[in-house]
């Protein structure tokens, strides 16, 4: 079985390079196709695999100011030639999913989400991110350009993996594609560990981003005074620095050990943000911590309300700070054991032994 492996751009770590190189596990001879691949952001496993990036990686700013090319993605996606391949499989948020193959080759596409910027968070994308004023006021014009082709490249896959039933509904309901199967995100729970004693802190992780909802976190903890550790980097550490009060700590990216270790002796993990599937969500599962979670994306499917944390539904500090007093009441029926355990259905090997089955399984069909 000649495989190839397909990547929407490799410049940062993520959950959907965590995906990707779990790929690269199961089939270690597959290539890698990508729009661009910044060597110096990634982690350094990808640098012994066999990459070939599209035309676009012959401009250094592509790499480093990606989101300033979506115009120019489809028609470079499109352009690599997988003829010699009985498989593709792709690990899509946005353009790997839209690649052209032949009738010799099945296509699978396990897909993170629609393009988000695409269908419901357009606006706040355009918000959110850092354009000059003067490529802001095209941006609604080529959206509906991009919105056209991720719908017409949705219908490309000869078979699509939802990562969440929460990602299925949206695929259904954007892609009007119906999910041949759903394979939540792979989770390296043998990182993670369980303690006994727990510190008086609440922890959160992630990449510093506007639709991560740090910004909501730091007010709440401004105002209740409790102590708060952040672990993460990204372009809004400096405003939210500048925002926060003594009793939150940015500790911006620390080692595995480290991580581990955070996750295992905080009070509970805070998790605002409306997700796909929360990767750092279950690693706090798998240190047997609760969540305060929002109410909102696949986290739903995975609480139950009074012994793995509390979900809350106004997506303010006002929410949170009423969540954290609901935590309170419930904490002591929170059990690390039984949360830990939660977990393990997410471990790295059961995704790698789900993914390899169904793709023999397809390749057989063939």
């Amino acid at each position: 079985m000649k495989i190839a492996l397909v990547h929407d751009y490799l410049v940062q770590n993520g959950g959907a390079e965590k995906v990707l190189q779990a790929f690269c596990e199961i089939f270690p001879y597959a290539p890698i196709y990508t729009l661009v691949y910044d060597e110096e952001s990634m982690d350094p496993f990808f640098k012994e695999r066999r990459i070939y990036t599209s035309s676009l990686q012959k401009f250094s700013f592509a790499r480093k100011k990606h989101r300033l090319f979506p115009p120019f993605m489809p028609v470079a996606i499109e352009q690599f030639d997988f003829s010699k391949y009985d498989i593709v499989l792709s690990s899509s948020h946005s353009y790997a999913k839209g690649v052209i193959t032949g009738p010799q080759t099945q296509h699978i596409s396990y897909i993170h989400t629609p393009m988000r910027y695409a269908w419901d968070d357009c606006q706040k994308y355009i918000a959110d991110f850092y354009f000059p004023k003067f490529v802001k006021r095209f941006i609604p014009f080529v959206m509906n350009y991009i919105r056209v082709w991720d719908w017409v490249s949705a219908q490309r896959p000869d078979k699509i993996i939802a990562n969440s039933r929460f990602i299925e509904k949206r695929i259904n309901k954007y892609y009007q594609r119906t999910v041949d199967t759903v394979i939540h995100p792979p989770i390296e729970t043998k990182r993670f560990h369980v303690t006994k004693e727990h510190q008086n802190y609440f922890l959160m992780v992630g990449r510093l981003v506007p639709n991560k909802r740090f910004d909501i976190a730091v007010e709440a903890f401004n105002n209740n005074g409790l102590p708060l550790k952040i672990i993460g980097d990204g372009p809004e550490r400096k405003t939210l620095t500048a925002r926060a009060k003594n009793n939150i700590e940015f500790l911006g990216r620390v080692s595995d050990t480290d991580l581990a270790n955070y996750y295992a002796n905080c009070r509970a993990f805070l998790f605002p943000q409306e997700e796909d599937f929360g990767i750092v969500a279950m690693e706090a599962f798998s240190s047997g911590r609760p969540i305060i979670a929002y109410h909102g994306g696949d986290i739903v499917e995975h609480m139950e309300k009074g012994k793995t944390g509390i979900l809350f539904s106004d997506q303010s500090a006002t929410g949170i700070n009423a969540a954290i007093i609901s935590f309170e009441k419930i904490e002591t029926n929170c059990q690390s054991d039984s949360i830990r355990q939660r977990a393990d259905e997410f471990d790295k090997e059961v995704f790698k032994a789900k993914i390899r089955n169904y793709v023999e399984k397809i390749h057989e069909e063939q």
